[in-house]
């Protein structure tokens, strides 16, 4: 009997902070029977998106937080469905300050005022459905409010970390994680320096202390070596572990 898909991410584009010359920065699609949501949207992951997808297909948008390398490719969406692919009513997700960030950049077409989005402010206490889709969320340790995410479809289940510093752990999102995609921006050498990300080994640990299924390492700045990350976390997961590249898919 083969794999039963219920819940499959794509990597859109993983590099951390900023984007390497063959990485975009964060950006998954959460693909259900149910809904294709947006999670992310970093600079040059449109167009990942749509070797992905039609735009038409896409459901919704979920924003962690504001800093620019998760967020501000949504402008260029923005004008993709408000002039090209015309779209309305897409909800969109995201917190209090993203929105503003959002508010401020927007450019307003005295025209056509209308927007293609619905905002809809979130934050550590919500709970949102979209389509198939049951999404929670908790707030991390980094120096903005950062939101992870836990979407469950159908009995599985997925984490993505967002970013964090090590004072968080997955274990807040409770048991039964089928798929973590985890921060591990930079090596243990680095830790206790005030970086407020998690390094590969602390990613490892927290994903084993919370029985984690399967952990795949996100948020690698460019010109880390992927192979020193991938044996620092598998050490401290004690299994395997993936790190996420642009394209890559992997099943819930």
């Amino acid at each position: 009997m083969g794999v039963v898909v219920t819940m499959e991410i794509v990597v859109l584009g993983s590099s951390g902070s900023f984007a390497s010359t063959d990485n975009p920065c964060t950006g998954y699609l959460v693909q259900t029977s149910g809904a294709s949501v947006l999670l992310d949207c970093g600079p040059g992951t449109l167009g990942p998106l749509q070797r992905a997808i039609e735009l038409a297909e896409l459901t919704a948008v979920v924003m962690t937080h504001n800093h620019p390398d998760h967020w501000l490719e949504l402008p260029v969406l923005r004008n993709v469905f408000k002039y090209f692919h015309q779209r309305d009513g897409v909800p969109l997700y995201g917190t209090a300050a993203t929105k503003r960030m959002d508010d401020a950049l927007t450019v307003r077409d005295g025209a056509n005022p209308s927007d293609p989005f619905v905002w809809n402010v979130i934050n550590a206490e919500s709970a949102v459905t979209i389509g198939d889709q049951a999404w929670t969320f908790r707030r991390t340790d980094h120096p903005v409010e950062t939101l992870a995410v836990r979407v469950d479809c159908e009995g599985r289940s997925f984490v993505f970390t967002s970013d964090t510093g090590p004072a968080w752990s997955i274990e807040e999102f409770g048991p039964g994680v089928d798929l973590a995609l985890y921060d591990a921006s930079h090596l243990s050498d680095l830790e206790g320096k005030g970086i407020p990300h998690t390094s590969a080994r602390e990613a490892g640990e927290r994903c084993r202390a919370a029985g984690v299924g399967r952990m795949v390492a996100t948020h690698l700045v460019p010109g880390s070596d992927p192979e020193a990350h991938r044996a620092e976390a598998s050490a401290a997961y004690g299994g395997s572990v993936d790190i996420a590249g642009p394209g890559d898919r992997f099943v819930v």
